[in-house]
């Protein structure tokens, strides 16, 4: 076993990005042999199911490491947001307003590779409201998710997609 006891945070950091990237480009490989062999459609419809999974347990492990309490609101669930896996590979915004949260990824990752290889935006969008909402309602059981936008509908000057979230 690695003992990252004596890393620098750099070092730290340096592990950590790797791994996200890492993280991400097996998901979308898993996903691209899947279309590969079954279709689009069935590809999606899976990964909406391993998103139903995964989102509730990456919302727990966060809750658990920044002792973020169970339906503690929007406020909590902006802090979970931020510790998400894969923000330190995408650029977002969140804007927190009385009883609304928007969330809005301003760079993705995934999108602008498949810009760089000249195709089309991933129609993320399906599996982005599993996403989101399983995550949200981990946080607090109490939050209605609203996608905003999000491929296949058309990127905007404020990012890839736009969730909103509301008690």
């Amino acid at each position: 076993m690695i003992k990252v006891d004596n890393f620098s945070k750099e070092e730290l950091f340096s592990w950590l990005l790797d791994a996200s990237k890492l993280w991400l480009a097996h998901d979308g490989l898993w996903f691209q042999e899947v279309e590969k062999k079954f279709g689009l459609e069935v590809a999606i419809e899976l990964d909406k199911k391993a998103w139903e999974l995964f989102s509730p347990l990456e919302a727990k492990r966060i809750m658990e490491r920044l002792k973020i309490e169970k339906n503690s609101g929007l406020s909590a669930l902006a802090k979970a947001l931020k510790a998400r896996l894969y923000t330190i590979l995408n650029d977002d915004e969140i804007e927190l307003k009385e009883n609304k949260l928007i969330y809005t990824m301003k760079s993705c990752r995934v999108q602008e590779a498949r810009e760089r290889k000249k195709l089309q935006p991933f129609p993320c969008k399906e599996v982005g409201i599993v996403e989101y909402s399983t995550f949200a309602k981990t946080i607090d059981e109490r939050i209605k998710t609203n996608c905003l936008f999000c491929p296949p509908d058309k990127k905007r000057n404020s990012g890839w997609c736009s969730w909103l979230f509301e008690i």
